[in-house]
């Protein structure tokens, strides 16, 4: 079976082969034989005749660090009828680009399987979407006003402040007990960001790490324990956390179990899940999730075969 993909993605010289999820994904499609294109988001056309376009490189991949991709000569594909599928997986963070390049992406939904789907994505950011599901997450409070901060702090000691539509672990801090940054961190924060920001309560057993599992259309695929480098208490591995085999806890199978249908309705086919001690859920990656490579050294799994597999079941192929 031939498919046509084109990925939407940054460009293919800043990406680190030996992790990233999307160069993995495109090493699979291309042993299947699925012919694959390569844009960036900034080259989508919405034309006259209301067609969506981009001007896109054919491209082939290796597994070789500073020779990984040769691109063919850039030419201009109509999304709709050109391709089959549309790998939407430019980094974030979530901004008004990325939910405008959702709005463009949705005109061919009825042509061209989207993955995710974008209509999905931009109602789903990582850090909103997952307040649906407040019974599984640590208290939670979403506020640009440091009163409400420090009555929320009065209850629960020391907290986590983070940008609500932040990406990889950054502008994440921790403010102890006593709340003698809160103020400053406030200050910075309303001047920085637009939004209200997101505060939740300092875990301990982060110190054990911060588990990624990944659900491909609602199933389980894998996880892995990301834990926080020396003097961190974060433990994105952007930030230089570390990866470790792991299983799932009954909690965190009851978390999933829930999730999954919930993502498979929306057409939200490759997700990934961030859970802290084993039971609270603290993210529901949609925009552009990673983890796969690690995961799949660890457990010795394709975690990209079975996402391109959920495609060619969502394209009935």
């Amino acid at each position: 079976m031939t498919l046509r993909v084109a990925v939407q993605m940054d460009p293919l010289e800043s990406i680190n082969i030996a992790g990233d999820s999307t160069f993995a994904l495109m090493l699979s499609a291309q042993e299947r034989g699925y012919e694959l294109l390569h844009y960036d988001v900034g080259a989508l056309t919405l034309d006259e005749d209301n067609r969506l376009n981009a001007l896109a490189h054919p491209v082939r991949v290796q597994r070789v660090a500073g020779n990984h991709y040769e691109l063919g000569e850039a030419r201009r594909i109509d999304l709709g009828r050109d391709v089959d599928v549309v790998l939407m997986r430019q980094d974030p963070p979530f901004h008004m680009g990325y939910i405008t390049a959702t709005h463009l992406l949705e005109r061919i939904e009825d042509e061209t399987l989207v993955v995710n789907n974008p209509v999905s994505v931009r109602n789903a950011p990582e850090k909103v979407f997952v307040l649906d599901f407040r019974h599984f997450m640590p208290p939670t409070l979403v506020t640009r006003s440091v009163d409400e901060a420090k009555r929320f702090m009065a209850k629960h000691g020391a907290i986590v402040m983070k940008p609500i539509h932040g990406n990889g672990g950054k502008a994440i801090f921790r403010v102890p007990a006593e709340g003698d940054n809160l103020s400053a961190l406030f200050e910075v924060f309303n001047q920085t960001w637009p939004e209200p920001h997101m505060l939740q309560p300092f875990l301990p057993e982060v110190a054990q790490g911060d588990k990624r599992i990944v659900l491909v259309d609602g199933e389980v695929a894998g996880a892995i324990n990301r834990k926080p480098g020396e003097g961190e208490f974060r433990s994105n591995l952007a930030v230089g956390g570390s990866a470790e085999k792991t299983a799932l806890t009954p909690r965190e199978e009851e978390i999933c179990a829930v999730l999954g249908p919930r993502l498979k309705e929306l057409g939200l086919i490759f997700v990934g899940i961030d859970v802290i001690g084993g039971q609270w859920l603290t993210e529901i990656n949609v925009t552009s999730p990673t983890g796969i490579v690690a995961i799949d050294r660890f457990n010795g799994t394709d975690t990209s075969a079975m996402i391109w597999d959920a495609i060619e079941r969502r394209l009935g192929k």
